[in-house]
């Protein structure tokens, strides 16, 4: 008789192979073309904007150039470590990085709050999403959650991906034109080169030939990191902790525990909320917002872009880690260069790479035989429309109205099977 998890599902057979090989020489497996191509355009979209969305908000609070190369070497490094950590672990393209949105809010609230004041509330905030993994209480939601509604959320959180890529081709269509025209070609024609790296090697190629690689302009100059003393005050963590740590489980956790599942992974979301609580308040303490489980690179590193084999693709998430630490590391020198690449053609490759587990999403979500059907399509709207309360980002906001509805209307699971999602303790 086949062993059963607590769930009741079986772990798929290549699951069990790669968990009992040992990880040194399963390591000569996982690098594949297609998980090394979906890794480094993984980090290449965390390196570029959203570090630009940390300077700002460095900015924002006048932080000097040490402050600002120490946020930066908190958040990349240790979000480097948690995907180096929980993949080599669970053989899962689990992958670490930082809240965007996060970063987002603190463009706001550093102009009011002190930074050392800020320090204390990242801090708090990291200790509030690792005393909610230990108690196991996320993960007990995430199970009693319905499978369709999760996927919506999903759906409509990456959508954005999608639609990015088609901005993208508008607003630069010879560099984004060409890598999305390269990306389907090679689909069609080559089998044995991954798409989404085609794509951005014939997109920076012609980036190259129309002088479009162009060093930015950053004021950080390569100075070591300078920490700051925290500082722990209820008005910082009213406006900081609170909807800082609501984003890393509601957003980020989420999204990427949504995605795992959309491919067919067994995530372990207790250790993944613990892990982002440590990872925050370590953050914290060198003075950086957050470093957490993250949704977008997660979906990068785990679709169908970072191998067939499901098995090898926490490759890509490896892969993602060492390059967000060398990042971090050299960031005063490193942002500039990351800079230089033209947005349009990392957006448009970041959407190319989504279209897998986009795919996967919308089938998990409105398949009629799972049920929940509006619910599904509330928490698919509510995702899409970017809405933020409380200073909680839209992913939340749609887990929340969607449940919300489908109790109201009283919608049931057809098949029992597909009622709520199957994640490990």
């Amino acid at each position: 008789m086949q062993a059963h998890d607590n769930n009741g599902v079986s772990p798929t057979p290549a699951a069990v192979v790669a968990a009992k090989r040992p990880l040194l020489k399963d390591l000569t497996r996982v690098f594949t073309a297609k998980s090394i191509s979906a890794g480094t355009v993984a980090a290449l979209f965390g390196c570029s904007g959203p570090a630009l969305i940390v300077i700002s908000a460095a900015e924002a609070g006048n932080l000097t150039n040490g402050q600002t190369v120490a946020w930066l070497f908190a958040i990349y490094f240790l979000g480097g470590l948690i995907s180096l950590i929980m993949a080599s672990r669970y053989r899962m393209p689990i992958t670490g990085a930082y809240s965007i949105p996060g970063a987002a809010i603190m463009i706001a609230a550093l102009s009011t709050i002190p930074f050392n004041e800020a320090v204390g509330a990242f801090i708090m905030s990291g200790a509030i999403v690792l005393l909610l993994g230990v108690s196991g209480v996320v993960g007990r939601i995430m199970r009693w959650l319905p499978m369709p509604i999760v996927m919506a959320m999903i759906a409509g959180a990456l959508i954005r991906f999608g639609i990015g890529a088609v901005n993208a081709v508008g607003a630069a269509p010879w560099i984004a034109g060409t890598a999305v025209v390269a990306f389907f070609l090679s689909s069609r024609f080559i089998k044995t080169v991954p798409p989404v790296l085609v794509a951005a090697v014939v997109g920076l190629i012609v980036a190259f030939a129309m002088g479009a690689v162009q060093p930015a302009e950053v004021d950080i100059a390569f100075v070591a990191p300078q920490f700051t003393a925290p500082s722990f005050t209820l008005g910082a963590f009213l406006a900081i902790s609170v909807p800082l740590a609501a984003l890393v489980i509601g957003a980020e956790n989420a999204q990427a525990t949504g995605v795992l599942l959309a491919e067919e992974y067994r995530p372990p979301v207790n250790a993944m909320t613990i892990v982002s609580g440590i990872g925050g308040m370590l953050a914290g303490l060198l003075g950086g917002h957050n470093a957490n489980i993250a949704g977008p690179m997660t979906a990068i590193c785990s679709s169908e872009q970072a191998g067939d084999d499901k098995s090898t693709r926490y490759g890509a998430t490896l892969v993602n880690g060492v390059l967000f630490c060398a990042f971090g590391l050299f960031a005063g020198a490193a942002v500039p260069f990351i800079l230089a690449l033209p947005s349009a053609l990392i957006g448009s490759v970041a959407g190319l790479a989504m279209i897998g587990v986009l795919l996967a999403a919308f089938q998990h979500a409105f398949s009629r035989h799972r049920g929940h059907q509006i619910g599904a399509f509330v928490a698919l709207v509510v995702a899409m429309s970017n809405i933020s309360l409380l200073g909680i980002s839209a992913p939340f906001w749609a887990l929340v109205c969607g449940i919300a509805v489908s109790l109201l209307l009283g919608e049931k699971t057809l098949d029992p099977d597909t009622e709520t999602t199957k994640v490990a303790d």
